[in-house]
């Protein structure tokens, strides 16, 4: 049923990936008519940040338009507010970033970013990080030896946004982020990038509130969809998901100058997970950093072959260089009410639910509704000792049909 429904998913973007001139939308920029040239070759950054100036200042509604074709875009910044609430980006083409390293430096971070827009639309297309040369890198050398490298495409402190319709491969970083906005719908988003590609998250929500994403197709290395701290009231639907690591709140707890790390109020609702290396999860630092978790359904979730379908994980350590002690180290973000209702599937592990919760704060007002997950070895055969629970500083109840039984 998953990969059923992620073929679906990505056909339904294939039949958005032509997109004609915009008509009757106001006043139309193509971004060929400043000299832009789709040869692959070619710099566009200039032609780009002109036709949008022109298109910014418009009273009248506006579209910037990006005709069939590959354009290389260096690293560019559309800077609103403005004159219309009204803004466009339509992409027919593709839009490829400049190939090695071409982020190190000042200029790390991020390379199409919108900022401080109101009523925006960025639609169509292929984004093409071309990030490969920078994951070799990542792979083969210590850590700190890489540039830092680049999210593909970055919504940042704008309002009433809807990215949809948006392909994105081979990003050097995360693939779409949301930075300290409002009121941004991403839709029919498809992600790709190998499994082993590093920090390559879907989408990334930070700072944020009234956030929504629907029908997203995601393939990628880490989070498929990554919730980060300062996160309010978010809509999270009908998502395909494998590879990568599965729907992650967090990490918190390590972030720098936020005295409160809080996310509150976050639906996840029909989701597909594929041979991913977790499914729903929740994680934590062991640090003394003080924030909070609560208010978080996931529902009507379907696992295959997935390592850890139900996680909370206050004991967070990726790279295994927290010290002999950090494990021991307690929490200090509190988590909960949170709900797990409709879940169900294969785990890969015989450890299918797993709550490891903080010492000091222990997780409360955990609930799991209609659970049924199997644990199946790397043969995909059902395991005939069964899949089990684990808790630790977890408290909450179980009801309906729980399998494995309930450690709550």
């Amino acid at each position: 049923m998953a990969k059923a429904m992620l073929s679906l998913l990505v056909h339904l973007h294939a039949a958005l990936l032509f997109v004609p001139e915009p008509a009757g939308a106001g006043a139309v920029y193509s971004v060929v008519r400043y000299g832009a040239r789709g040869d692959g070759a070619s710099d566009s950054t200039r032609p780009f940040l002109r036709a949008w100036a022109d298109a910014c200042r418009s009273p009248r509604p506006a579209t910037v338009y990006v005709p069939p074709g590959r354009y290389l875009l260096g690293r560019a910044t559309f800077v609103g507010p403005c004159s219309s609430r009204a803004v466009a980006f339509s992409i027919a083409g593709t839009v490829v970033a400049p190939a090695g390293y071409a982020w190190d430096g000042a200029t790390a971070g991020q390379w199409i970013t919108f900022e401080s827009v109101v009523g925006l639309t960025v639609s169509g297309g292929t984004l093409d990080g071309r990030g490969d040369a920078l994951w070799a890198c990542k792979k083969q050398q210590p850590r700190g030896h890489c540039p830092t490298g680049a999210s593909s495409l970055t919504i940042s402190n704008a309002r009433n946004v809807v990215v949809e319709g948006v392909r994105s491969v081979s990003s050097e970083l995360f693939h779409v982020v949301v930075l300290q906005s409002r009121g941004v719908t991403v839709r029919r988003v498809t992600v790709e990038a190998p499994a082993d590609s590093p920090n390559t998250d879907g989408i990334h929500i930070h700072k944020s509130t009234n956030v929504a994403v629907y029908d997203a197709a995601i393939r990628t290395g880490d989070d498929c969809v990554s919730v980060g701290p300062g996160n309010s009231n978010l809509w999270i639907e009908r998502v395909a998901c494998g590879p990568g690591h599965g729907i992650s709140i967090g990490s918190l707890g390590k972030q720098q100058g936020m005295a409160v790390e809080a996310v509150q109020n976050v639906t996840v609702k029909t989701t597909w997970f594929t041979g991913t290396t977790n499914g729903l999860r929740i994680k934590t630092w062991g640090s003394s950093k003080r924030g909070y978790v609560r208010g978080v359904t996931f529902s009507d979730s379907t696992m295959a072959g997935v390592g850890n379908p139900i996680i909370i994980d206050q004991h967070y350590c990726p790279d295994g260089g927290c010290g002999g002690g950090a494990r021991q180290q307690s929490s200090g973000i509190k988590i909960s009410e949170v709900e797990y209702d409709g879940v169900r599937g294969s785990s890969a592990t015989p450890v299918a639910v797993s709550f490891d919760c903080s010492r000091s704060n222990p997780c409360s007002g955990i609930r799991l509704r209609d659970v049924r997950l199997t644990y199946q070895g790397k043969s995909g055969r059902l395991q005939a000792a069964g899949a089990v629970s684990s808790c630790r500083n977890a408290q909450g109840t179980a009801s309906g049909l729980v399998v494995p039984p309930s450690c709550l």
